[in-house]
């Protein structure tokens, strides 16, 4: 197992103490750090965001699992989550999936299985992790633009040419070329290239209507 699979905790939810206590000394003998919650509340008590993942039991005593990835997922938290159970149900472990779990896991734990898929899923968080940050960079950057500034880079992004884009601007293309000039110092990037791999990063930001067009 490579030292980078053990960045971060594993978090245990589970209303059963005989099932934490055996998950604490499987997964302590195997090198993790293991955090153990009898409850959903008492894990969003003490959760701060990073890079770790979450063994959650599908049925708890105040908040179930199903309703806690709810909660996560509307947060943007992208803690991957191995929701675990011992009550087979096809229709729950559906729409744990469609939640974002990263795997279902039944009741008694096949150990290799069970230790396989906490590697996979913290490799994962820590890759997410890494994106998120870059992209937080990108959209800092970006944000230092004004509003006529960020209607040329939504239309670069897009690919329309500066000609196309004065026209639909209603400015002339020697003013889009200077406004292009002054993103790419703003933003601290060489080339048009490093500027779309930049807008890129932004994710989401990128995805919303337009800017209106200012004449």
């Amino acid at each position: 197992m490579s030292e980078n699979s053990k960045t971060g905790p594993v978090y245990v939810i589970d209303d059963d103490p005989d099932v934490r206590d055996s998950l604490r000394v499987r997964l302590e003998t195997a090198g993790y750090d293991v955090r153990l919650y009898e409850t959903a509340s008492a894990f969003l008590k003490e959760y701060e965001p990073g890079v770790g993942c979450l063994i959650l039991d599908l049925h708890l005593t105040d908040i179930s699992g199903l309703e806690l990835q709810r909660l996560l997922k509307e947060r943007s938290e992208t803690l991957p989550v191995i929701m675990v159970t011992a009550y087979p149900e096809l229709a729950k472990a559906v729409e744990a999936m469609k939640l974002g779990a990263f795997d279902f896991i039944e009741k008694p734990f096949d150990d290799q299985v069970l230790l396989a898929g906490i590697e996979q899923a913290l490799v994962r968080s820590e890759r997410d992790r890494e994106m998120a940050a870059m992209r937080d960079e990108a959209v800092a950057r970006l944000e230092s633009l004004t509003a006529r500034e960020r209607d040329v880079l939504v239309r670069v992004f897009s690919g329309a040419s500066s000609r196309s884009i004065a026209k639909t601007l209603g400015i002339s293309q020697r003013t889009v070329e200077v406004h292009r000039a002054n993103i790419m110092r703003k933003v601290n990037v060489q080339n048009l290239a490093e500027l779309l791999q930049l807008a890129s990063r932004a994710g989401l930001h990128w995805e919303r209507p337009l800017p209106p067009s200012r004449h």
